[in-house]
């Protein structure tokens, strides 16, 4: 019999554990690996001690964002499976498209707790071969991705911009065209609160960015997008409990 509380019991939070953990003591590992071989180049201690200081203070905006995405995925598959995800490899990007591919199958979204053990097998699994493939790519193909886009760079470098400022805008289009049109069918999300979140989130983001620009806040800009994404939630919690339920929920498709 599967207990109640299949998405957060024992197992899975002592699975959560020692993924985390593991994670922890591959990083030290390679930071004790990589202060030894500073030392052998002649590497001072205090310039070592200023490098771990402040690559640790960069990986605290990302680790915000992180956090949002955990929060995320947490009403539809508990806190401890979104862990395990975004503290190996995954990130926003990936893991609430794939989450959401998954839920769809069942006709579920992201703000649908997931109830049914199978269920729940099948989008961890779909969630973690997923994220597989591009590491065995990496191996085989991505010395030839390189040259080739080094070759294109040194041609001509304003088509390497471009192909990836196209790539990154292609990414971003898919988030907005979800929240704007959903996935074409009743129920899928997409009405006055994605809308709303989806503006709200683009004028937070321009506003920092400004503000980052205008200042020359250097700091700012790394925790630019963590806010933003905090903000347009604080602006979706703030809809849903001030707007007319009727408006708030709205949906083209509902």
């Amino acid at each position: 019999m599967v207990p109640e509380n299949f998405k957060e019991n024992g197992f899975m939070i002592g699975l959560g554990l020692f993924i985390v953990v593991f994670v922890i003591a591959q990083s030290l590992f390679f930071l004790v690996k990589a202060w030894k071989q500073g030392k052998k180049l002649g590497i001072t201690t205090d310039t070592l001690k200023n490098t771990v200081v402040s690559s640790a203070l960069f990986t605290i905006a990302p680790a915000i964002s992180i956090l949002a995405t955990v929060i995320v995925l947490a009403n539809s598959l508990g806190i401890v499976l979104p862990w395990i995800r975004l503290s190996v490899i995954g990130n926003l990007a990936y893991e609430s498209v794939a989450a959401e591919a998954a839920l769809d199958t069942f006709g579920l979204t992201l703000s649908s707790p997931v109830t049914d053990p199978k269920v729940f097998a099948t989008i961890a699994f779909v969630m973690t071969i997923g994220c597989i493939l591009p590491l065995i790519l990496i191996i085989f193909v991505m010395k030839k991705v390189q040259k080739t886009m080094g070759k294109v760079a040194d041609k001509n470098s304003k088509l390497a911009d471009t192909l990836s400022a196209a790539a990154f805008i292609g990414i971003i289009a898919a988030f907005v065209a979800r929240a704007i049109a959903g996935a074409g069918k009743a129920g899928d999300g997409a009405g006055f609160m994605s809308v709303c979140v989806l503006v709200s989130a683009m004028i937070f983001m321009s506003i920092l960015t400004f503000l980052c620009k205008k200042f020359k806040i250097k700091w700012l800009e790394a925790f630019a997008l963590p806010i933003s994404m905090f903000a347009a939630m604080g602006i979706a919690i703030a809809i849903a409990k001030f707007c007319p339920e009727g408006l708030a929920y709205l949906e083209w498709r509902g």
